[in-house]
């Protein structure tokens, strides 16, 4: 079978063992970064299968119905509100999805950028290779209030890592997160205000959905402590738009550091963040680990094959 792989513009499926999976299939990769739909559609009219990178195009119904051949499509992770349910069913199209993937590449890369931002080291690295030798004192974090905004599965990781430097942790979110905070031992917010208050490092651990689109304001940002660090490994529309680059323009937080972003990828450096000095900015690198990559894509490929033989599995809808 044709089995087209779009948003590959890492350029790192190819090397993947779990690609093994697909041998015997004509599989096509495509590394275009954020295509017009005209090219999008030129690339995916003949196939079969397809296999999208996360979430990184949303498949409506007017792509849909110009692909012509498509019988299935085979999702890396779990998540599938990127894909028109309704218009596959319509036109007898199977969607076959995976699972979690490991939460313990987030909490690293919420780690790294914490320390990366407090030691200085992106700046450190850079005097030093310029000849260059430091000057002003870094920030530690015992004794110091880690607020976790959102206590599911990663931010716990998040959590018991800022616990063993000897930080507090202070937690706000649903019921569910303040009740496993107690348990913890952990303190708990009195508000999302208080939250932000209080923390001296916030970290956003929060799911995207329709209730929590923007949850975090100007307003909220505007009561953080001026040496604050917010970090954002989750997703870039929990925050107003703008505000966040608004807010460290005027100093509360003093500092953020970020991994994710409204449009993907970001080109030419053309995004207000990196513009800032008190911003550390990763390309959405977080799940960019090659473990999780073969977790992912080799569910993904596994239920490509296995539809291909003839055996559906993981299916998220049924044929209509």
């Amino acid at each position: 079978m044709i089995i087209a792989i779009p948003d590959d513009y890492h350029g790192l499926v190819h090397s993947l063992d779990c690609m093994q999976l697909l041998k015997g299939h004509d599989v096509r990769i495509h590394t275009d970064a954020a295509p017009p739909t005209a090219t999008l559609v030129k690339n995916l009219r003949d196939a079969e299968i397809i296999v999208p990178i996360r979430e990184r195009t949303q498949f409506t119904r007017e792509i849909i119905e110009q692909l012509p051949k498509l019988k299935l499509f085979s999702q890396t992770g779990r998540s599938c509100h990127h894909i028109n349910l309704e218009a596959c069913r319509d036109r007898g199209i199977a969607v076959a999805a995976g699972s979690h993937a490991s939460p313990y590449t987030v909490a690293e890369q919420t780690w790294a950028m914490i320390l990366g931002s407090l030691r200085e080291i992106p700046r450190e690295t850079a005097l030093m290779k310029s000849g260059g030798w430091r000057n002003r004192f870094s920030t530690g974090l015992k004794g110091r209030t880690l607020g976790v905004f959102g206590l599911g599965t990663i931010g716990k990781l998040v959590a018991a890592t800022g616990a063993s430097f000897g930080m507090r942790v202070l937690v706000w979110g649903r019921d569910s997160s303040l009740t496993a905070a107690r348990a913890a031992g952990y303190n708990t917010a009195a508000s999302q205000d208080d939250l932000f208050q209080q923390s001296d490092v916030l970290t956003l651990m929060v799911r995207l959905s329709k209730e929590t689109r923007g949850v975090v304001t100007a307003t909220h940002l505007a009561q953080m402590k001026t040496s604050a660090l917010l970090v954002n490994t989750a997703r870039a529309e929990l925050i107003a738009p703008g505000a966040l680059e608004a807010a460290l323009k005027l100093g509360r937080p003093g500092f953020a550091a970020v991994d994710v972003y409204e449009n993907e990828p970001v080109r030419n450096g053309e995004h207000p963040l990196l513009q800032l000095d008190n911003a550390l900015c990763t390309a959405h690198s977080a799940w960019l680990e090659l473990d999780t990559y073969e977790l992912y894509f080799g569910e993904a490929f596994a239920n490509a094959a296995a539809f291909a033989a003839g055996r559906p599995s993981g299916l998220v809808n049924a044929k209509k």
